[in-house]
């Protein structure tokens, strides 16, 4: 699994309060709902696709680059107990997209790999770089992307070696585990990270 790539390779080209987010189509383009995809900067120095829209983008650039794309935000300012927050907004989210209620065991793992991985993400961003800022998560066809922003400088990575039997530091090990590919994106005069994550769907 690779810690700067934008995507894995073959892929793509009611909600809590402080929560933001429409599926395309029920709301124009604005705060929370679907967005452009804008480019930053992986912590190799290489351009990646974001979910966060790029400020100078114009509207119809925004909704050309978000077709076949439905995107959410939630916005951690002033929250507390933000990691149960987070697992009900991506749960909401799963709805409204038709990952839950599932019909098979197997769509139901894949449902609850995402709840997880942001679970690990958002506690990742607690413990290492002073909470979360900001949980944006997106689905296409295939793909659950789930990206977490904070202002901490640190370079997540799963501990090595990896001992089941040692309590905590298995957060990243899970995602890399659970994800096609993870990275870490971080913008040019821009403080702090994103850590992104992408699931496949069940076949």
């Amino acid at each position: 699994m690779s810690t700067t790539r934008p995507f894995s390779p073959g892929d793509r080209g009611p909600e809590p309060s402080g929560a933001s987010g429409a599926s395309e189509g029920d709301l124009p383009a604005t705060e929370g709902s679907d967005e452009g995809v804008p480019a930053a900067e992986a912590s190799d120095g290489g351009a990646v696709p974001s979910l966060r829209p790029e400020p100078s983008a114009a509207p119809e650039e925004s909704a050309r680059a978000a077709a076949g794309r439905q995107v959410r935000r939630l916005d951690f300012a002033d929250q507390s107990g933000v990691v149960p927050l987070a697992r009900d907004f991506a749960r909401q989210a799963l709805y409204a997209w038709g990952w839950l209620p599932a019909a098979t065991a197997d769509q139901r793992a894949a449902a609850e790999d995402v709840l997880l991985v942001v679970s690990e993400l958002v506690t990742n961003a607690c413990l290492h770089a002073e909470g979360p800022d900001q949980l944006w998560i997106a689905c296409d066809n295939k793909v659950i992307r789930v990206e977490v922003s904070d202002r901490g400088t640190g370079q997540p990575a799963p501990r090595t070696p990896h001992r089941a039997g040692r309590p905590g530091g298995h957060g990243m090990f899970i995602v890399q585990r659970l994800c096609l590919d993870w990275g870490v994106m971080r913008a040019p005069g821009v403080a702090g990270k994103t850590v992104w994550a992408e699931l496949g769907a069940p076949a």
